[in-house]
């Protein structure tokens, strides 16, 4: 049986069979030691997006007393799920995405890792905890790489038109929708609005 360790766009953790091109973790250990996962699907705020095969390095899933890994369909996914990328195993993208936001004006100085992970995870736990609710949109004024819903689905903007996602990949395109509610995090928005281009799965025909 595949482990509950497949994320989607909204930031929920399914055990499907598919991997995903990206892995990721939600800064530490939340599984037991049945390789189930507790109540509250996340350590801290540090959550990041990490690569497949990083310096050699061999994991066993969910270990005990190591951090939770998690995958991707692709980077895109990552984001609207609230992930960031990682600073080690992934430090150019890391700087493009800092950059990218010094970029749009978010932030007047240049922001540390924890300062992204506030704003970032931060809004994906409060509308997980629904504490606060997705923002209503027009898909049109969503950056490219952005994701959002029109209900149960989710669809991620690429060239002006609409690419539904599933854990395999996505879609044929379809015309945007007029109205929508946005899934990947405002803070990331400003970053694909200004430069930073995420990591897209293959079946994606550009």
């Amino acid at each position: 049986m595949p482990l509950q360790n497949r994320v989607d766009p909204f930031g929920l953790i399914h055990a499907v069979s598919d991997r995903g091109t990206m892995m990721g973790n939600r800064g530490g250990c939340f599984h037991t030691e049945e390789q189930t996962l507790r109540p509250t699907q996340w350590k801290t705020r540090q959550w990041i997006t990490c690569v497949l095969e990083f310096k050699g390095r061999q994991r066993k899933l969910m270990s005990p007393n190591t951090y939770t890994e998690l995958f991707f369909l692709d980077e895109a996914t990552s984001l609207a799920a609230g992930h960031r990328p990682c600073y080690e195993c992934r430090y150019p993208d890391a700087k493009r995405f800092k950059e990218a936001l010094i970029k749009s004006g978010v932030f007047h100085y240049r922001p540390k890792a924890s300062d992204l992970s506030d704003a970032i995870a931060g809004e994906i736990q409060s509308v997980l905890k629904q504490k606060s609710d997705r923002e209503p949109v027009s898909p049109a004024a969503l950056p490219d790489g952005a994701m959002f819903t029109t209900g149960s689905n989710a669809y991620l903007k690429w060239h002006e038109q609409a690419h539904q996602w599933s854990f395999s990949g996505y879609s044929e395109p379809k015309p945007l929708p007029t109205e929508a509610l946005r899934l990947t995090p405002h803070i990331t928005c400003e970053a694909l609005a200004h430069g930073y281009t995420p990591q897209l799965h293959p079946s994606l025909k550009s």
